[in-house]
């Protein structure tokens, strides 16, 4: 199972790929990086992006409703891995790029996400969230 920097590497391979990092949603810190990051500033992107990050999962619009397909599992395991996220994940579109965020499941406390750069002219929005999801699963933090 790969680490963060051959995840992040892994994502820097999707066509139109400016930068990426995994980022902890609490802190705010940079947990790894590459490439470029929007305004030239790992941290500062690190930091927004968690700040984003925080608002959707602690909101209770945004959050698992427990209705329907996709709700939350009888017990509070999360399913095989560990405790799930509220919310999946987070595109943001603008002019030029796409940012997807996608959180991370893991066995402690799940507060970890992929921040994925993309420019809109030469990615592949829909294909590239998938791969980012694939990633998240796979993704070995320790």
């Amino acid at each position: 199972m790969p680490g963060i920097d051959e995840s992040l590497l892994d994502a820097m391979r999707l066509q139109g790929a400016r930068g990426a990092s995994v980022v902890d949603w609490i802190s705010g810190l940079a947990l790894g990086a590459v490439g470029d990051a929007p305004g030239g500033d790992v941290e500062a992107t690190a930091a927004e992006t968690a700040e984003l990050a925080r608002l959707a999962t602690e909101s209770g619009a945004l959050a698992l409703t427990g209705k329907g397909p996709g709700g939350p599992p009888d017990d509070d395991s999360g399913g095989p891995s560990g405790k799930e996220p509220p919310v999946q994940d987070l595109i943001i579109t603008n002019a030029d790029s796409y940012h997807l965020l996608r959180f991370v499941t893991t066995t402690f406390d799940s507060t970890v996400f992929v921040h994925l750069w993309l420019d809109r002219d030469e990615g592949n929005l829909a294909l590239a969230r998938i791969r980012l999801a694939e990633m998240a699963d796979r993704l070995v933090l320790g």
